[in-house]
């Protein structure tokens, strides 16, 4: 179902609801009150630019080591024009269209808070865009995530101005073609329009937030799927008892054993005498492990949902008090810290899973080796667990954080710098290797399965295994698994691990 966003400068965009974002047929509608702040900062800024006015950074002056360098009044709308064009340097592959789609509406979002000084028009052309799903072309390289995502943003601009390109229906045109199809007229920039445009924190924001929806689905599914290998490796039951979390409280860690136990209600599996005392941590500390990640992906929730309700160029305008305010708020350090600990996060939960798949292919507890009836004649599912092994050491290699680099840009006047676009695209990454380190799980779990019939798990993962089984049949002799991988990947990504 389409979704509308009112936009109101004191209303706050909600994160559950950015969902909507990702596909296309959701609309932007700037409220009434919204209209105003913008007009009135707009206003404000208009009597400030006459001649002989005081120097104001971005306004009136050059940008960055050129702060110093006066513009004249009737050059401030050429200055701004400037700034989009000479920034717009990005480079690398594109930027996904559901990001770009977040970014239009994060962008929004800030510049309706009437801070920003931009003129409705600007504001409106965005949410013009991103309504009728026209996406500026953004390249993922180019910010070092200070002074805002200065480049990704100048490409998300271009358009406003009729430069640059866009895709529409999936299709790369010339935003200049794609604006007169429309009947819409490129954006004149005023004085500081670019400035609030470019600077800003939208690209690392996107790429959080999509990050952040990622991540809450992998945190459920890892509880679903690795309760599943729990139940296909003959695991016990008491390691995820109420008493011995109760003294350890922490919320992650209490809601995951809560969840398993749920998960494991009415399982002829759970129930049956064990030969063995104890199992291997990759199963017993699920909600240490899970629990800890749960608890830094809220820790993340937090930032990314501040910095979407937040406005982050500069300088700032606060016009009901008559003043300018030259700061940092396009600084990505709180993005950075948080994206690297978020991809941190990830990555340990991919890195259990693997330690699961491996310790149902080793012939254990009753499974035959590598999960196949004719081990020798078949490999069966020694492979898949060598791809997981890749990509979860990949992982490892990805979280190096991107927080604890700086260069200095800017002749020195940028001096610190927080890297976070780069936390931003290889959090990314992460997120896409665990959903197929999980996907690779669940295929090793249900094939181990097989080989615990007649015996049942409980109602909710039978009915898990039913659906799994409609797209991917057990395996009886090799084939090509690289297919099961990718239905089981496709399977992972639609699926609702919530219970």
């Amino acid at each position: 179902m389409a979704h509308t966003w009112h936009i109101h400068p004191q209303t706050p965009l909600q994160l559950a609801q950015l969902t909507h974002a990702l596909q296309p047929g959701s609309r932007i509608e700037l409220t009434p009150e919204a209209q105003a702040a913008i007009n009135t900062c707009r206003a404000w800024l208009d009597g400030l630019n006459t001649e002989g006015a005081a120097p104001v950074y971005g306004i009136n002056t050059g940008f960055g080591a050129l702060y110093n360098i006066t513009i004249a009044p009737d050059q401030l709308g050429q200055l701004q024009q400037n700034l989009v064009m000479s920034h717009a340097c990005g480079t690398g592959d594109e930027v996904p269209a559901e990001i770009v789609r977040l970014m239009l509406l994060l962008k929004v979002q800030a510049l309706a808070r009437g801070n920003s000084g931009v003129q409705l028009i600007t504001v409106q052309r965005l949410a013009d865009f991103f309504n009728h799903d026209i996406l500026p072309v953004v390249y993922e390289q180019g910010s070092l995530g200070a002074s805002g995502d200065l480049a990704p943003l100048a490409h998300l601009s271009l358009p406003l101005l009729g430069m640059g390109d866009v895709r529409v229906n999936g299709v790369k045109r010339a935003a200049a073609d794609v604006l007169k199809e429309k009947g819409w007229q490129p954006v004149a920039l005023q004085s500081k329009e670019g400035l609030a445009l470019l600077n800003g924190t939208q690209f690392m924001n996107a790429y959080g937030v999509w990050c952040l929806l990622m991540s809450q689905q992998i945190a459920d599914a890892a509880d679903v799927i690795g309760t599943l290998s729990l139940e296909a490796f003959d695991g016990r039951p008491e390691p995820f008892f109420a008493q011995l979390h109760s003294i350890r409280p922490h919320a992650g860690q209490m809601h995951t054993a809560a969840r398993i136990r749920r998960l494991l209600e009415g399982s002829e599996l759970i129930v049956r005498e064990k030969k063995h005392v104890q199992d291997p941590y990759a199963f017993r500390c699920m909600p240490q492990v899970h629990g800890a990640s749960r608890d830094a992906i809220g820790y993340c929730e937090n930032v990314f949902s501040t910095e979407a309700n937040s406005v982050t160029d500069n300088p700032t305008i606060f016009a009901d008090e008559n003043l300018v305010l030259s700061g940092g708020n396009f600084h990505g350090q709180p993005l950075a810290l948080a994206l690297d600990f978020l991809a941190i996060a990830l990555a340990e939960i991919g890195s259990i899973s693997e330690r699961r798949t491996y310790q149902l292919i080793h012939g254990l507890r009753g499974l035959p080796m590598f999960l196949i009836a004719k081990p020798g004649l078949d490999s069966g599912m020694m492979i898949p667990q060598y791809t997981a092994a890749g990509i979860a050491s990949q992982n490892k290699q990805l979280c190096t954080p991107a927080s604890v680099d700086s260069i200095p840009s800017s002749a020195g006047q940028e001096d610190h710098v927080s890297m976070g676009a780069n936390a931003a695209t290889k959090c990314r990454k992460v997120v896409l290797n665990v959903q197929r380190i999980l996907a690779i799980e669940l295929m090793n779990a249900a094939q181990a399965m097989e080989f615990r019939r007649p015996a049942k798990t409980s109602l909710t993962l039978e009915s898990l295994l039913t659906d799994y089984r409609a797209v991917v049949p057990a395996l009886e002799n090799d084939r090509l698994l690289a297919i099961d991988i990718e239905k089981s990947i496709q399977f992972f990504a639609a699926r609702n691990f919530g219970v």
